[in-house]
């Protein structure tokens, strides 16, 4: 996705959670600071299903989607129950949030990590980043990419990296271990499950595709253009 088709959108979630672009611009200039250009083409998708591994409680009893698929693409600590599952991991997203170990330690293995910059993570970023290996990062942003950050569309890490798989080809997305009404989170998560909800919508629509995670949702889905 270039970042004019995603520009409006993305205006859209800037005005829903009062958020501020320029803090998202400052974090991108700050992730900037230690990112490298990344060869994309480490992880073509061409022809390939890919996993799209969200980080719900369902994916324990889910592997076998990840396991049965050409790649494998794991929102943070989906990262961690694959592995415990056996299964390894082409790409973890990841917001620096929850398991900033498992990235670094991805990184050092040679596995790709995308780290997320967005306005309220500055933090996360200026501690955790410069100790992985950044020649396996794929630093991105939300708002307008520069220098060696990119942006592919999306807002929350599984999102985020269902975009990243359709812009490198994938021909098929499956999702293990989604859950948009889970109960247990709070009122801002909830809200941004909404908003991956209806981008994964806005994405199945644009790839000519039917996601089945949306199976049964999709008449209460408030469509994007």
């Amino acid at each position: 996705m270039e970042f004019a088709d995603w520009a409006p959108v993305y205006e859209r979630i800037l005005a829903d959670f009062g958020f501020e672009r320029r803090a998202d611009e400052r974090a991108r200039d700050v992730l900037a600071e230690y990112a490298e250009p990344f060869d994309l083409t480490r992880l073509d998708c061409a022809g390939q299903r890919v996993a799209i591994a969200g980080g719900a409680p369902s994916l324990a009893d889910e592997t076998a989607i990840a396991a049965d698929a050409d790649v494998v693409f794991a929102a943070s600590t989906a990262v961690d129950v694959l592995a415990d599952a056996g299964i390894d991991t082409d790409l973890m997203v990841t917001d620096l949030d929850k398991n900033p170990e498992t990235a670094r330690r991805l990184t050092e293995a040679g596995t790709p990590v995308a780290a997320h910059a967005h306005g309220d993570n500055v933090p996360a970023v200026r501690e955790y980043v410069p100790e992985f290996d950044l020649a396996h990062v794929l630093a991105t942003t939300q708002a307008e990419p520069a220098d060696a950050v990119y942006d592919f569309g999306g807002f929350t890490d599984g999102d985020r990296a269902a975009f990243l798989a359709d812009h490198l080809g994938a021909a098929e997305l499956v999702f293990p271990g989604w859950d948009f009404d889970d109960p247990a989170v709070g009122e801002q998560k909830a809200k941004k499950l909404a908003w991956a909800e209806r981008l994964l919508y806005w994405l199945e629509r644009r790839r000519g595709e039917r996601f089945d995670v949306l199976d049964g949702r999709r008449d209460g889905i408030d469509a994007l253009p």
